[in-house]
């Protein structure tokens, strides 16, 4: 059986080309830990872009 993100590019007639995550991909965006440590990067990258404006 062939791999769902396989399936997905041969279909001709669905011009739609979607991109599928891969397994890795998947597990990141459903790690709670993953998510939080990008969500505290994210708010130290804005603290430094605030601060640096004023």
């Amino acid at each position: 059986m062939k791999k769902e993100e396989e399936i997905n590019f041969q279909k001709s007639e669905d011009f739609s080309r979607t991109m599928i995550p891969g397994a890795f991909a998947r597990k990141m965006r459903t790690c709670l830990i993953w998510q939080f440590i990008r969500f505290v990067i994210i708010n130290v990258k804005m603290i430094i872009v605030v601060g640096k404006s004023h």
